[in-house]
């Protein structure tokens, strides 16, 4: 914008500063430009430039020039900017919860230029009204009465330049409040709870939760009752409680769209019950013909209002009396015969009744009269005499028997002077003998329950067919080591699984003997087996300590071999032919698993294991749980999870079923095809449920396929019901392996010369099929080997070196297709590495026997 203004004056005077305005305002930081040229000899006009560089709504409105040093201003004629364009939003629609069927309101606000700007409101994407509604002019409050369902609100914003969309605001309908919670029947333990849970609009309730605690604690005190409650019926039973004591309980249910309010706490008062213990410091004192009974009340709880006590006393020659003497802590009792005997107890009552009686006592009174001291009995002489003399006979035969034995060897009695068919016989008795059942541990002296002992009865192993090697690895609670197993008609190499009896507890121990108690069931041979179970005493500890026998496994955990394959000193190329069939081997034991309706709870890559034929096997079923009843199991106690690893539902509601095992299965999968990396870099564990809930899952591995990744994507699919079964994903995997072609390494390996038909493929540091490092001698075969090679490009030589023997292994378990003199291998076009042109079409390999070195000549 530009602006002139012209005058005169002498030379000498200096010119005015103009300056700009914007409605009325000074520009204080606007970009101006202000020069001056003569228009005569006393006239000079000057021109000033307003740049804006970026016009913004901002920008709007009327400009003028002005000269403010002279009095009054001089203004220039005004100028005027007018912005018009696509309507914008300063309110939107939010996202918010609400309670079925309660009213709402919504607002909207959209401005122009140009105005007027109307409104259209969105449901789920439908209209709800028009451009002519009154409700569509801006701003517009949009008013609902209730809703039922859980939609998705917007706005268009309409004027004449055209059209914008506001953002969208899901209001998700939650159930409503329960009602009427009421104590159906109140005992002295329990509580019978009833309510009425709230409408949830198209979502029915299925779940309640019930939470009790002692009246007066605070509300983030712990806890005495947590329960979640399956609905119908709307009723629960709360026990283990005390008697006379008050409670407040509140109960919130649970719809597939989230949790209701609580209700409001409300107390109940438990029955009365009977005193725990019996009165204490009973005693009597005694003045003549009276004896004063004292006690005090009883130690403990009371379990209620203590109302009184009560005394029972009997005397010989008289009935029985029961006295009351209320809060009273003593009795008088008037003994007419002096010489009788007084028995007595007593016990405190409240109002459910009387609580234990003291021991009964027994008060004997004695005459004061004098009494003679009684007559000498001859017979007591007798008596003395008899056993002064037994006692003198026993000592005699010790010293006797003493002096035998110093005759005797080292080694205890060796000849006694008897005859066995006439000849003399040497015996030997030794001095000291040794009884394996006082060293040997018992499934008794664990102290774990009766079915648990059941369970491992046939599954126990001696102890002295276990022979312990090296530590393999070794933890906080316990350690694995190698051992060899002596069985009927050879040895086995074996795991040992032991833990440490002095820092675990009887409940940890008894969760150790669980899992292999669980593994006895399994027979499958991607499903880690038990061998067996036995039980060894540890002289420092003091007691038995359990120890679990398992398959020897040559590779150790999954996770652990995928990292070091990609990150170790000797980084190995692990083709996805391999992953694939590490998936398919987990997915077939889960699928085995699944069927004996055992959900594991725990699956990750780092709970599989890789024997010597590289078979994946499922193992680690420390949080394992058979599903007796239904198809899902609640877990009622806090446990640590693996967050990362757990199904959206499970971190919400604890609920585990065989479709939250898929879920983790899934996660498995995306961990084999990275080759162990954590699933989720850079989310915290307590983000992991916010994370989830938005939407968002792991992303799709660099190489890895689309079809493998589309199917381990569902089983990342937010309803359990809509993710695959184990079957499905075995049957999926099983016929991708079969269209993957032959497994390859595309950077190391291209073809491979073999002396015989039984030798080994060589690999990639793959041994040397003669076992030396010496000149190359073939067997039986000419001197000129020709290997066919589709692409002509590109030639490698494998080096025979015995440092990375574990592809070699790899590649044999999965059957690779070699033939002994001329090997066909197809070069695929995802192969990264760089071709090496070579002139001729066809190579061929001369290899010279005798003492020449190996030349490969390349026509």
């Amino acid at each position: 914008m530009h602006c002139s203004l012209t005058g005169g004056g002498g030379e000498e005077e200096d010119p005015p500063d103009v300056v700009w305005l914007r409605n009325g305002e000074q520009l204080t930081y606007a970009d101006t430009n202000q020069f001056q040229f003569p228009t005569g000899s006393d006239a000079w006009t000057i021109i000033s430039t307003l740049r804006i560089e970026k016009v913004q709504l901002p920008d709007m409105g009327s400009y003028q020039c002005a000269v403010l040093s002279e009095t009054p201003p001089t203004l220039s004629e005004e100028g005027s900017i007018q912005l018009e364009g696509l309507p914008h939003f300063s309110v939107e629609p939010q996202h918010m919860s609400v309670v079925a069927n309660v009213s709402l309101s919504l607002s909207c606000v959209a401005h122009g230029p140009p105005e007027p700007v109307r409104l259209i409101w969105l449901q789920d994407g439908a209209p709800l009204n028009s451009l002519t509604d009154s409700v569509a002019l801006s701003p517009s409050r949009l008013n609902l009465s209730g809703l039922n369902r859980t939609s998705t609100f917007s706005c268009e914003a309409h004027n004449r330049k055209g059209v914008a969309t506001s953002g969208s605001g899901t209001i998700t309908v939650l159930p409503a409040q329960p009602q009427r919670l009421t104590a159906l029947e109140v005992t002295q333990t329990t509580l019978a709870l009833a309510w009425q849970p709230g409408f949830g609009g198209d979502y029915p309730i299925v779940q309640c939760s019930v939470q009790a605690k002692h009246a007066g604690d605070p509300i983030n005190s712990e806890m005495i009752h947590d329960q979640n409650v399956d609905l119908p019926p709307a009723s629960h039973l709360v026990a283990g409680l005390q008697p006379h004591s008050l409670y407040a309980v509140r109960v919130g249910c649970h719809s597939s769209q989230g949790p209701s309010d609580w209700t409001p706490w409300a107390e109940f008062r438990t029955k009365e019950g009977v005193p725990d213990y019996a009165p204490v410091n009973v005693s009597v004192a005694l003045n003549g013909t009276e004896v004063l009974l004292m006690w005090a009340e009883p130690p403990g709880k009371l379990n209620g209002q203590l109302r009184g006590f009560m005394v029972e006393y009997s005397m010989p020659a008289s009935q029985q009396f029961l006295v009351d003497t209320g809060l009273d802590t003593e009795l008088s009792i008037n003994v007419s015969h002096p010489l009788s005997n007084v028995s007595y107890r007593v016990c405190a009552y409240t109002g459910a009744g009387p609580g234990p009686w003291t021991p009964t006592q027994t008060l004997t009174l004695i005459s004061p009269g004098p009494s003679s001291p009684p007559a000498f009995s001859w017979h007591w002489w007798y008596v003395v005499m008899a056993i002064t003399g037994a006692v003198a006979i026993a000592v005699l035969m010790a010293v006797y028997v003493a002096k035998l034995r110093r005759k005797e060897t080292r080694f205890g009695e060796a000849f006694e002077p008897m005859m066995e068919s006439g000849e003399l016989v040497v015996r030997y008795r030794a001095r000291r003998t040794y009884s394996r059942r006082t060293t040997e541990a018992t499934l008794n002296s664990l102290g774990i329950s009766d079915e648990l002992k059941h369970k491992l009865q046939d599954v126990m192993v001696d102890r002295h067919k276990l022979t312990l090697g090296k530590t393999l690895g070794e933890g906080e609670f316990g350690s694995v080591m190698e051992g060899l197993l002596t069985q009927e008609d050879s040895v086995l190499k074996v795991a040992v699984k032991t833990m440490k009896i002095a820092i675990c507890t009887r409940s940890e121990m008894e969760d150790f003997l669980r899992e292999a108690a669980c593994m006895k069931e399994f027979d499958h041979a991607n499903v880690m087996r038990l061998l067996g179970v036995c039980l060894q005493t540890v002289e420092i500890e003091g007691f038995p300590s359990p120890v679990v026998i398992l398959p020897y496994m040559k590779h150790g955990d999954l996770h652990s071999y995928l990292l070091y394959s990609r990150l170790g000193d000797c980084p190995v190329y692990l083709p996805s032919q391999m992953l694939v069939k590490f998936m398919t081997d987990i997915a077939r034991g889960m699928e085995y698993l699944s069927s004996k309706n055992f959900i594991h709870r725990d699956l990750a890559a780092r709970n599989c294991m890789l024997n010597e034929n590289m078979n994946v096997c499922v193992a680690d079923f420390g949080l394992s749980k058979k599903i007796y009843n239904g198809d899902y199991y609640r877990q009622g106690r806090i446990s640590k999870m693996p967050v990362k690893w757990i199904a959206i539902e499970s971190l919400a509601d604890r609920v585990y079923t065989t479709k939250s095992d898929v879920w983790s299965f899934g996660v498995t999968m995306w961990e084999v095809a990275t080759r162990g990396q954590t699933p989720y870099p850079g989310v915290e564990n307590s983000e992991i449920y916010d994370y989830l809930r938005q939407g968002n899952r792991l992303k799709q591995p660099p190489d890895c396929l689309d079809s493998i990744y589309a199917l381990m994507f569902s089983c990342w699919l937010l309803s359990p019901k809509d993710r695959p079964s184990f079957e499905t994903l075995r049957c999926e995997l099983e016929k991708a392996l079969e269209d993957m072609p032959d497994p390859q390494d595309p950077d190391e390996i291209l073809y491979v010369n073999m002396d015989e038909s039984s030798m080994e493929l060589g690999a990639v540091g793959g041994r040397d099929p003669l076992g030396g490092s010496g000149p190359l001698c073939l067997k039986g075969l000419d001197s000129v080997t020709t290997v066919e090679v589709h692409h002509p490009n590109r030639y490698v030589l494998c080096p025979q070196h015995d440092s990375t023997r574990p592809l070699s292994d790899s590649l044999e378990s999965l059957d690779m297709p070699v033939s002994s003199s001329t090997a066909t291998l197809p070069l695929q076009s995802s192969c990264h590495s760089t071709p090496i042109p070579t002139p001729a079409p066809t190579p061929t390999v001369e290899l010279l026997d005798g003492d020449m070195s190996r030349k490969v000549p390349w026509q």
